[in-house]
C-alpha cells in the first residue's frame, strides 16, 4: 500500500509539474474556439484529481480474478495496440481522421475478438460521426487527407 501511495505521490507532483509548465502557453494562431492549452490542462486536472484520491484512500487497490494476467497473449495485444496508435498518429495527416480512424480501428476490434463486417461497419460510422462532430458542431478542424475531394 506505501509503495501505491508513494507511485501516486510522484505521479501527482508529474502533473502538477506539467501544469505549471503548460499554464502560460499560448499560440500565435488558434484554430479551436477554447485554445491550445485547455485539454492538456483539463486531463492533468482530472489526473491529478484521480492520484489525489489514490494518495489519500483509506484502502489499497486489490486486483480480482476478473482482470487479465499480464501473460504474453495480454502483453502482445498491448504492443500491437501501442503500434496500431503510432500507426494512427502517422496517418491521421497525410491520409484524414476517417481513413486513419477506419486504418488503426477495425484490426483493432478484430484483436479484441469484433467480426469483420459489424467491425467495419461501426468504426466507419464512428470515424464520419467524430469527424462530423469535432467539425461541424464543435468547430474543431480535422484533416480528409484523401478525402479532400468531398469537401464543399
Amino acid at each position: 500500500m506505501l509503495l501505491q501511495r508513494i507511485f501516486a505521490s510522484v505521479l501527482l507532483l508529474a502533473c502538477i509539474g506539467l501544469a505549471l509548465m503548460a499554464w502560460p502557453y499560448q499560440a500565435a494562431f488558434s484554430y479551436e474556439p477554447v485554445g491550445p492549452r485547455a485539454f492538456p490542462l483539463l486531463m492533468l486536472g482530472l489526473m491529478g484529481s484521480a492520484l489525489l484520491y489514490m494518495v489519500f484512500r483509506p484502502a489499497p487497490i486489490k486486483h480480482s480474478d476478473d482482470e487479465p494476467p499480464l501473460d504474453r497473449e495480454t502483453l502482445t495485444k498491448i504492443g500491437i495496440c501501442v503500434v496500431l496508435l503510432l500507426v494512427f498518429a502517422g496517418a491521421f495527416e497525410p491520409l484524414g481522421f476517417i481513413v486513419a480512424s477506419i486504418l488503426t480501428g477495425v484490426p483493432m476490434a478484430r484483436l479484441y475478438g469484433g467480426r469483420w463486417v459489424p467491425s467495419i461497419v461501426i468504426i466507419s460510422l464512428m470515424a464520419v460521426g467524430l469527424y462530423l462532430l469535432f467539425d461541424r458542431v464543435m468547430d474543431v478542424p480535422l484533416p480528409l487527407g484523401l478525402l479532400d475531394v468531398l469537401e464543399n
